[in-house]
Formats: structure tokens, sequence, C-alpha cells
């Protein structure tokens, strides 16, 4: 089992209880803004059991976060490769937290740890973030994490129909050297 531990989270293994504040987390529409549409328990659930295999597997990807203090289960964070098919390659850090985990600070928190993570352990020479263009609080993140972005990276996601939610935005940052 693989984690990673910040001074107020824990990325961990999932477990059967995170699957219904998981299910509840992807059925809000705040929550979900920024994709094609909210997700029902059932396609909650089989994400998580395809998160957990490839924690198995691997021994990264998207971990289940928790707040230390309290334990409770508040999103997801971790790295994964890019999806085939995009116009990009490498790997991808990402986040999802509920609405209640909002304006803590524990998005960056947990980016951070997985971006470390990334760079010391797996030894990666980049690592991407990638997210609509109109989501603003995203992109601050990735900002807070020293990503930058190159307008000429961004794309129109295959994956996603025409609209707003369709241009997207690719912010890199590369293994310091100093």
């Amino acid at each position: 089992m693989s984690e990673l531990r910040t001074d107020r989270l824990l990325l961990r293994d999932w477990r059967e209880s995170d699957l219904v504040p998981w299910a509840a987390l992807n059925a809000d529409p705040e929550v979900r803004k920024y994709f094609p549409g909210v997700l029902t328990s059932e396609q909650s659930a089989a994400a998580t059991a395809s998160f957990q295999a490839d924690l198995d597997r691997r021994g990264w990807g998207w971990w289940a976060v928790e707040v230390r203090a309290t334990g409770e289960f508040i999103g997801f964070a971790g790295l994964d490769p890019v999806d085939e098919g995009m116009p990009f390659s490498g790997v991808e850090a990402g986040w999802r937290l509920a609405r209640t985990a909002w304006g803590h600070g524990y998005a960056t928190e947990a980016a951070r740890a997985v971006v470390h993570f990334g760079f010391d352990h797996l030894r990666l020479p980049e690592i991407l973030a990638v997210t609509t263009a109109t989501n603003l609080r995203s992109r601050a993140v990735m900002r807070r994490l020293g990503m930058t972005r190159d307008p000429a990276d961004d794309f129109d996601d295959p994956t996603v129909p025409e609209g707003p939610l369709r241009r997207n935005v690719v912010f890199r940052l590369a293994v310091s050297t100093s």
C-alpha cells in the first residue's frame, strides 16, 4: 500500500466506506460543473474499483484523500498517464474534492504531495495538469504549484461534446534542476 502524508491530509487506498461520500461528491452539480455531467452511484463505484486496481498494480494513481485530524474522506488526488487520443502525452496530476472541503487549501496541499511523489519517486521529467479553460479554481491551484501554461497547448477535448467545456488548457511543471 502506498500512501502519501501531508501536514493535514492522508492520500491512501480506497475503502468501502469511501463509496457513499464519493458518489455524493460526483452527484453534486457544482463539483461536476466543469465535466459533461454528474455520475451515478454505479459510475462512481466503478471509478473507485479502477483507481484501486491502478494503485495495486503500479503503487500510484488516484488516491482517496482524507483529513488526518478527523478521518473524513474529502475526495481524490493523484497522478495518471494521459489518456490515449489526447494531443499530448505524459503524466497528469489531478484532484477533485467535495464542496465542503473547498477553500481550505486542501487541493493545493494534496496536489503538491503528488507532484513531489512524481518527481522524487517516479523520476518524472514533467507533470501536467489539464482543466477546462473556464475552471479558474483549478487553474489557480496549478499556478500555486508553479505550473505554467503555453496557450499553444490549449486544445478541444475530443471526448467532450461541443460547448463551453470542450476547450481545455494544459499546465506543465518540469523537474527542478536546482
